[in-house]
């Protein structure tokens, strides 16, 4: 739900993933709104299978269509902005409604329009209509959904389109042909309609919404400008020719609104009110160039495809059905990003290069007989994935990241950089809107400039060296298919193809021989400093998690443990100040004191004092007057202890929280200062405070990094609220849920997160072991299972 400022409210409705808060109502509102937002891609379709008939009945000139391009682009990227700032200040669901109901009224003028304006008219109106519905579907996504679910949303969200886009593209066509343009424009008025009213039963209308005024209205305002008048103006410059002077002027008016946006600096940033930036220019930066790619190749494929069917013999169902493997490949990509982890620069490393391959090899088929439709298919479906890949994790990331108060118009700029670089492609000459189907020369000048984007977009977003070396094979393929360079030509290229492919799998495999030796390090380190935590010690049942924030180290400057000695089960959980080596030191030096001292000590209070005193020696070891851990130890079935009493010492920890079937209880611990400021048993014993839990409670206790994990508009992790949301059960349950929670809850785990949580059981305690020797010749208890999950 969208943000207000207040971290308690925003993160209960940001929570909230659904009216009812449960799983199964947000997939249904995800996939409802999956299918609203196909409308944006199945309108076009249908315009472009009726355009045909149009001009043949009404009488269509070259004015009528540069008018309702022209117009209808820059109103689009106009009402992007301004539907995504009305959502966010008047609810999302209301404008969706608005926007349904603009899309049928536009439909239904395209359905009675009796000349030529009055279709234009109808055009521009659904062109606006379906700007708003799509930028208030995008938009939702991120009040509905958490960011860490975003990768998976997006990757079902887009996937859901690019299925519409194929069904669109194939049965267009033939329902215009067969029942009339006017019928069809009708069927799209009653789905626009049917579209309206699903979202008015089943979408809820988020609680909360944002009353922040724009970060720099005149830097807004900038922007918008250049977003209206940059698609004008590369489309009307292949009309009235690039040496016009309207054409140089409104050139010069949308550089210089976009160079006033780019200068002035905002006056509300997050940074300025001392909190770190939460969108990084990188990740705007990533979203805008895959959006401009993935726009520039529809237009180019859209183009040239019909030449090539031309070439071949077909007709525009030909073209139809070798267009539509675009969505296909997108679709397949679309899953894969759903069901595997791919990040970004990955993405872009593979898929663009990919992408531009296809295109090289299409322009190589272009004009040959013998190259079959289904070989068509199978390139285009290579270029629709490889775009798609690059194109989904970059959105994904950047609709994670979108801080909740400006969230509408910060989601525009992924629909407004398609746009644009639909209208970037459409300023080439034989893309204009006077112009029909290029020839062949044309449409080959279509695909090279379509692959030059592609990499460059490849250099830009992914990883230089695979580009480079995917590129290099491009060419390669494209010489040994094009030029008759005879048998021994044949076989130098094949030889140095095979050359290139070897380098790059030679070094891919270095790279991943070296990831595997980082990963084996890292768990080495892991299991060295951090002995696992057993499922039963003592008389408790135990739970536990540790995930590092940096996956590679394996540890980082959490701690935590549990040993059964003869004066109870001891558990220890902290957190050390500072990061990197110094702090896993740290962490050493106080889990080997614990381990020894634990089974020496017999109060619980001498243990925290001794831990005190091995702090205060390691920072004046190291010079660091600085350092210090907070700390909270446990014991459990100790001497005089009943069944359901808990010893505590807390040295500024977090206080640890009590579960049961009737909720969440902060438990009342007096709280010490952290262990290394040498105040530990100075006076009078430390006496620990006795916790008596009810019946069937689970004691929790945990780090900050869960507690003050933040979501992309900076809200703290709800924990209490995560935990009454738990299902009721055990220990295991309990950590479960905490951590999907808070991988769902952020996109960017930024501090390690250590849990463990306990619950008494009325078995017999078993004997203890004689300690044996561990790290740093500390005592340890038996070998036992602890899961850590490494990011």
């Amino acid at each position: 739900m969208v943000g207000t400022g207040a971290s308690g409210g925003g993160a209960r409705a940001a929570a909230g993933v659904a009216a009812d808060g449960t799983r199964g109502s947000t997939r249904v509102v995800g996939l409802l709104l999956a299918a609203v937002a196909a409308l944006y891609v199945v309108a076009p379709a249908v315009h472009s299978a009726a355009v045909p008939l149009v001009h043949a009945e009404l009488g269509l000139g070259a004015g009528h269509e540069v008018v309702a391009r022209v117009v209808g682009s820059s109103l689009a990227l106009f009402t992007l902005f301004v539907a995504g700032r009305a959502g966010d200040l008047r609810g999302r669901r209301s404008v969706l409604i608005v926007s349904l109901a603009g899309l049928a009224v536009g439909c239904a003028l395209l359905a009675v329009a009796f000349d030529g304006w009055s279709y234009v008219l109808g055009r521009i109106v659904v062109a606006v209509a379906l700007a708003a519905v799509f930028v208030s579907c995008l938009a939702f996504l991120p009040t509905v959904f958490l960011p860490g679910r975003m990768r998976k949303v997006m990757g079902g969200w887009l996937a859901a389109m690019s299925v519409g886009f194929v069904l669109a593209v194939n049965l267009a066509p033939r329902a215009a042909s067969t029942t009339g343009w006017r019928v069809a424009m009708v069927a799209m008025t009653v789905a626009a309609l049917a579209a309206l009213l699903l979202v008015h039963r089943y979408v809820p209308e988020p609680p909360a919404t944002t009353r922040h005024p724009m970060p720099d209205r005149p830097r807004a305002c900038c922007l918008i400008a250049f977003g209206v008048l940059a698609p004008a103006t590369l489309q009307l410059a292949p009309v009235w020719g690039w040496a016009d002077p309207r054409v140089g002027l409104l050139l010069l008016a949308s550089t210089l609104a976009l160079v006033v946006a780019r200068l002035r600096c905002p006056g509300l940033s997050m940074a300025s009110r001392g909190r770190p930036a939460l969108m990084p220019g990188a990740l705007r930066a990533g979203a805008l160039v895959a959006g401009l790619a993935l726009g520039f190749t529809q237009v180019v494929l859209a183009m040239a495809l019909p030449s090539l069917a031309a070439e071949r013999g077909g007709g525009p169902e030909s073209a139809a059905f070798v267009l539509s493997a675009f969505g296909v490949g997108g679709a397949a990509s679309c899953l894969l990003v759903r069901h595997r982890a791919i990040a970004p620069v990955t993405g872009s490393s593979l898929g663009l290069p990919l992408a531009a391959l296809g295109l090289v090899l299409l322009h190589a088929g272009l004009g040959a007989d013998a190259y079959p439709v289904l070989g068509d298919f199978a390139v285009v479906a290579l270029i629709g994935f490889g775009v798609m890949l690059a194109a989904a994790p970059q959105m994904a990331r950047y609709l994670a990241a979108l801080p909740r108060t400006h969230l509408g118009t910060s989601a525009a700029l992924l629909p407004g950089s398609i746009l644009l670089g639909t209208a970037a492609a459409q300023a080439l000459p034989y893309t204009s809107a006077i112009d029909s189907v290029p020839v062949p020369a044309e449409a080959r000048q279509l695909l090279r400039v379509g692959t030059i984007v592609l990499a460059v977009a490849a250099l830009l977003l992914g990883r230089v060296a695979v580009s480079v070396a995917v590129a290099c094979t491009a060419a390669l393929q494209y010489l040994l298919t094009r030029t008759g360079i005879g048998d021994a030509g044949t076989v130098i290229v094949a030889l140095a193809f095979g050359a290139a492919a070897g380098a790059l799998v030679w070094s891919r495999r270095e790279q991943r021989d070296r990831l595997a030796r980082m990963s084996q390090t890292a768990s080495t380190l892991q299991h060295a400093v951090l002995h696992p935590i057993p499922e039963d010690l003592g008389r408790l049942h135990l739970a536990s998690l540790y995930r590092p924030a940096t996956a590679d180290t394996g540890i980082g400057g959490d701690f935590i443990e549990a040993l059964h000695t003869p004066f109870g089960t001891r558990i220890l959980i902290g957190d050390v100040r500072g990061k990197g080596l110094q702090a896993v030191q740290t962490v050493t030096d106080l889990l080997g004191c614990f381990r020894s001292q634990a089974f020496e000590t017999e109060e619980l209070g001498e243990l925290a004092a001794r831990l005190d005193r091995q702090v205060l020696r390691a920072a004046a070891t190291r010079g660091d007057e600085e350092l210090f851990a907070t700390a909270l130890l446990l014991q459990h079935d100790g001497p005089e202890q009943e069944v359901r009493e808990l010893h505590v010492v807390n040295c500024g920890h977090l206080t640890p929280l009590e579960v049961t079937s009737a909720g969440v209880t902060e438990v009342d611990v007096p709280t010490l200062l952290p262990l290394g400021f040498g105040t530990l048993g100075s006076g009078a014993p430390l006496i620990p405070h006795t916790v008596r839990l009810g019946a069937g409670a689970t004691l929790v206790a945990h780090t900050d990094g869960l507690s003050e994990a933040r979501n992309s508009t900076g809200e703290f992790y709800p924990l209490t609220e995560g935990l009454i949301r738990a299902p009721y059960g055990t220990p295991e349950h309990l950590v479960d849920h905490l951590d999907a929670g808070v991988r769902d809850w952020t996109h960017h785990l930024a501090d390690d997160i250590a849990i463990i949580a306990m619950r008494p059981a009325e078995t017999p305690a078993p004997a203890v072991p004689g300690p044996t020797t561990g790290l740093s010749g500390c005592a340890t208890g038996p070998a036992r299972v602890m899961r850590t999950a490494p990011e």
